[in-house]
């Protein structure tokens, strides 16, 4: 199956997810009620980014799958960070 011939309404529901996710995450962290070293901060941060990827590349956005991706990797670069310091 084309992922492009799936009904354009996924594609927005999953970008809004993603924006949610991101907006979720910034507001959270903004009124103290989660840290930047938090995981939980960063699974929002990549819930929104697959979110927001996914319907930039619907829509053939190009600087919006670039920044998703990147903002992405940052999130899960955060976590494996996070995560090791934990073990250390």
């Amino acid at each position: 199956m084309n992922l492009l011939s799936i009904n354009p309404l996924v594609y927005q529901t999953i970008g809004w997810i993603g924006t949610i996710a991101y907006l979720l995450g910034y507001f959270l962290l903004t009124t103290n009620k989660l840290k930047a070293n938090q995981i939980r901060y960063h699974v929002l941060n990549i819930i929104g980014s697959i979110g927001l990827t996914a319907n930039a590349v619907y829509y053939t956005d190009l600087p919006n799958v670039v920044v998703n991706v990147v903002w992405g990797i940052i999130a899960a670069g955060a976590i494996y960070v996070l995560l090791r310091k934990r073990k250390g």
